[in-house]
């Protein structure tokens, strides 16, 4: 209880409250260091693992992005039930522990399938920092700066993406990935301290006999499935542009007709730098609106005129394709308030389980996205779209999506986070 007149908004935070959003921010900033990683050192290091045919690189590298993904995807539900039953520091903890170790075993691969194993662990790893970082903050602070320390996280976090982008301009792939893995755990020095979410322990202690952490929940009843699907379909643009654009940018930009080689660690770097400003706009927008949803959809808006604006612009040069790149990730900044929003659809016994899920599942929805990229666009043998049509038609299709989903979503940005689900 506070003291005096204050309000919970006004109390001041203390300084574990503080430390937890400064551990979830980092936390997230090595997450994405790592997760963008492999985007960028995909065409040296399976080069150096002996694939050099540029068919191969593409089909190859979608390989292991798909096992990546598919290792977030069943460590999103692992690391949330995980995160519902003991607790939200110790679930940061092990996830963070476990994508630093793989993450240095990366730099010495000498063979595709030792590749194939540790990104699926590392890919597992990461799952469960976001959602038990995000659940933690979200928890731990009132109502009204639920949405600012969220923010807070996400734009910290996504900074890595661009601290990749910069490392892989200036290192080699395996010290990249060794970078990658002593940053992860440096930050495990800071866990000391960080305090448990109060909501969480409460909710342990008066509720023994309600279940925690138990993704089958998700799928039943029917409309408590439907609110996660909607909350997962509402960010799969956002991972379009992930999985699409961002990795295979040299690809496209290839079949633009752009002269210049384009670099996946600048399309990274570029990409991301416009990601962090977006998840600050629509940070701020989502405040001063004080609506989750709304944002969503404007953001949904601008993406479609973004990559408009991209097709029409970016074939003209490597600068401009850079320049569209920033302009695209920022439209997609809408991160945040998404996994913000994932959090506050679920009760406390399953908001872990989902606020981890979520992400996961919009990441894997990469897969049969970048597979029905490559079926539009064809091989030689069996043509299809061209490269160009192919992205531009799809990444339609998956915006549409996404705003019908956002449409349906309730509105959470003044909801009690204090409630069960049944």
């Amino acid at each position: 209880m506070s003291s005096g007149n204050a309000t919970p908004a006004e109390t001041p935070l203390s300084r574990q409250t503080i430390l937890a959003v400064a551990v979830a921010a980092l936390g997230y900033f090595v997450d994405l260091f790592d997760l963008v990683l492999f985007s960028i050192v995909r065409v040296p290091s399976l080069k150096a693992l002996g694939v050099t045919e540029p068919e191969q690189l593409t089909t190859v590298g979608k390989r292991l992005l798909d096992i990546q993904l598919t290792g977030m995807l069943l460590g999103g539900i692992a690391f949330g039930m995980l995160g519902d039953r003991l607790g939200r520091i110790k679930t940061l903890f092990f996830s963070i522990l476990l994508y630093s170790l793989a993450n240095i075993l990366n730099a010495f691969v000498t063979d595709v399938w030792q590749y194939e194993v540790l990104r699926f662990v590392a890919g597992f790893g990461l799952a469960g920092e976001l959602g038990a970082g995000i659940t933690l903050v979200a928890e731990l602070l009132p109502t009204k700066k639920r949405g600012i320390g969220t923010t807070i996280v996400a734009s910290i976090g996504l900074s890595g993406a661009v601290a990749a982008g910069l490392a892989g301009t200036q290192l080699a792939w395996n010290h990249c990935y060794l970078l990658g893995g002593v940053l992860g755990l440096l930050l495990l020095v800071l866990r000391v301290g960080v305090a448990e979410s109060g909501l969480f322990e409460q909710t342990r202690a008066a509720h023994t006999s309600v279940q925690r952490g138990n993704p089958l929940q998700l799928l039943w009843p029917p409309r408590r499935f439907a609110r996660f699907a909607l909350v997962v379909l509402s960010a799969m643009p956002i991972w379009f542009v992930g999985g699409v654009m961002f990795i295979f940018g040299p690809e496209i930009g290839k079949a633009m007709g752009i002269a210049e080689p384009i670099m996946p660690a600048k399309v990274i770097l570029w990409a991301y730098m416009g990601v962090v400003v977006g998840d600050i706009a629509s940070g701020t927008i989502s405040q001063f609106l004080q609506s989750r949803t709304r944002t969503i959809i404007g953001f949904l808006a601008m993406l479609a005129a973004s990559i408009a604006l991209f097709f029409a612009i970016a074939p003209r040069g490597a600068q401009e394709f850079y320049w569209m790149m920033c302009l695209v990730g920022a439209a997609t900044g809408y991160w945040a308030i998404f996994v913000t929003t994932a959090s506050e659809q679920f009760g406390t016994n399953l908001r872990a389980t989902a606020a981890t899920s979520a992400p996961n599942f919009v990441r894997a929805m990469a897969v049969p996205i970048t597979s029905i990229w490559l079926a539009m666009k064809g091989t030689p043998a069996a043509p299809g779209f061209d490269v160009v049509t192919a992205t531009w038609v799809l990444g339609i299709c998956c915006i549409s999506i996404g705003i019908v989903s956002a449409l349906a979503l309730d509105e959470t940005f003044h909801r009690d986070l204090d409630y069960l689900e049944h």
